[in-house]
């Protein structure tokens, strides 16, 4: 489904991401981790079109995308979450969603609604459809980024540290969500240093360092190699 092909960027004469390849096959889940710095949200940026590459090329379903914007990519089916949820606090959870089926998943009319509600749905947010999103907890807050990005109607779905500053039942509960949404057939790829999180959603784990991938394979496996260990996990989990 996705095949990054020796991307490279570079802001200036900063270099963040160097010679990375990444191949995703359909309907696979896939962790990345990292310590701060190693390039992993520049890397989802790239995949996501909010960012250009330097060097190097993005493929989706065999199909040239690195020259074409965000929206084009969103309406192709790549969705995407960002660290920091910022919902357009003045409208309701459901006009969120209908905003992102609108123009992100460019959809119209009956179709759009259709998809905010399904999106709705799949993120447990149906209960909070006419609430003002400034009102939102954050575990709310999380799955209404989740819900707008999913309104795309996405075959690939880019998550960045989704659970980040939740508590360990919401944590729990969301990958609950997460997991549901692998198993609907939805392509993964998370960020998240919630490795235990990651651990029970995903088939396997990548580490970036330094803009490079150091390990890509089984999770446990990952997280046991004494790279991986040296460079994010210091004594281990």
């Amino acid at each position: 489904m996705l095949n990054v092909q020796s991307v490279s960027k570079s802001y200036g004469n900063l270099g963040v991401l160097f010679d990375v390849s990444l191949s995703i096959p359909v309907g696979q889940a896939v962790g990345i981790v990292g310590p701060n710095g190693a390039g992993k949200t520049t890397l989802l940026s790239v995949v996501n079109g909010t960012e250009p590459v330097s060097s190097g090329s993005v493929l989706f379903h065999g199909n040239d995308v690195t020259k074409a914007g965000a929206e084009e990519r969103s309406r192709a089916g790549i969705g995407r979450t960002f660290q920091i949820p910022r919902p357009f606090s003045h409208m309701s959870v459901f006009e969120n969603a209908l905003a992102g089926a609108s123009f992100g998943g460019g959809l119209r009319g009956r179709e759009a609604q259709l998809a905010a509600i399904d999106a709705l749905e799949k993120s447990d947010m149906m209960q909070f459809a006419n609430v003002r999103a400034g009102s939102l907890s954050l575990l709310a807050r999380k799955r209404l980024e989740l819900a707008r990005a999913l309104s795309t109607q996405p075959k690939l779905l880019l998550l960045d540290e989704i659970a980040g500053g939740l508590t360990e039942a919401e944590c729990d509960s969301l990958i609950v969500t997460i997991r549901e949404l692998k198993n609907s057939g939805i392509t993964i790829v998370w960020i998240e240093h919630v490795v235990q999180a990651l651990v029970a959603v995903v088939d396997r784990l990548v580490c970036l360092a330094s803009g490079t991938i150091i390990q890509d394979g089984e999770p446990k496996e990952v997280l046991q190699s004494e790279e991986v260990l040296s460079v994010y996990m210091g004594t281990g989990i």
